[in-house]
């Protein structure tokens, strides 16, 4: 079982390197779908997974200086509220069942918003750039950093439910925000973002009872060589390709979920 654990950590890792996406949303599912894994333990997990697994792409963006630390801010005043307010809810919660079922129907909904984004990432690109220099863009200007921190809020909340929707949902999110950013400052302050929030709710569902320490290391010992050799194929790959697979494979799984 601990070779299949490596396994899946190698898999996922490999994904995420070689799309940029699906690091919560498919090691979530895998524990729980394949292995069996309880929706609590399953999420708690993946929760530092994610936290550990993307330190290395931080450090790189931010040596370039490809992070946006005042919209990192602005989303972390809304997410991390909105984390520990959803971690004191689910301590309160009867019974682990409860939590579990409330954990499914999270997931299902976060996978299907995500693939939504994953699909629609050109074109949601396309259209805030269009409207930028309009109208719209220019009233959006000066409600931003609200809207920045209720959307921080909404991630922080879905992110401690489900492990899902730090990554393409928040990019897509801030595409939509900032249409000046270029996508790789986007793409770093996400990240930067997602680090902090999901080691945040990891640290608050270890509290609670429901992270395993060994399968986190099995999961790392395969999933950080698999990022690395991803990485460098993916350089190789178009968005083009990749997208409307990563894509349907989210709502598959997103569709499994919210339909059992």
């Amino acid at each position: 079982m601990e070779f299949a654990y490596i396994v899946a950590g190698l898999v996922v890792g490999f994904v995420v390197g070689l799309t940029g996406i699906g690091g919560g949303a498919l090691m979530t599912p895998i524990l729980i779908v394949v292995f069996g894994i309880p929706p609590f333990v399953a999420v708690s997990t993946d929760l530092l997974y994610a936290a550990v697994t993307k330190c290395g792409g931080v450090i790189s963006y931010a040596r370039k200086k490809m992070v946006e630390w005042r919209i990192v801010i602005l989303l972390l005043v809304g997410s991390l509220p909105g984390s520990l307010l959803t971690l004191h809810y689910l301590e309160g919660l009867d019974g682990l069942e409860q939590i579990e079922q409330l954990m499914n129907l999270t997931l299902g909904f976060s996978l299907l918003l995500t693939s939504i984004a994953v699909f629609l990432r050109s074109r949601i690109r396309e259209f805030a750039a269009s409207r930028a220099e309009g109208a719209l863009g220019k009233r959006l200007i000066c409600c931003r950093p609200a809207i920045t921190v209720a959307m921080g809020l909404a991630l922080g909340c879905m992110v401690t439910l489900s492990s899902v929707g730090a990554g393409a949902l928040g990019t897509a999110l801030l595409i939509v925000l900032y249409p000046r950013l270029t996508m790789p400052a986007i793409v770093g302050t996400d990240l930067v973002h997602a680090v902090v929030l999901t080691a945040v709710a990891g640290a608050g569902h270890y509290q609670l009872g429901g992270v395993d320490l060994q399968l986190l290391t099995y999961l790392l010992i395969g999933s950080l060589p698999g990022v690395f050799v991803g990485s460098h194929i993916g350089t190789r790959l178009s968005p083009k390709l990749m997208q409307p697979i990563m894509g349907s494979l989210l709502m598959a799984i997103g569709l499994r979920f919210v339909l059992a």
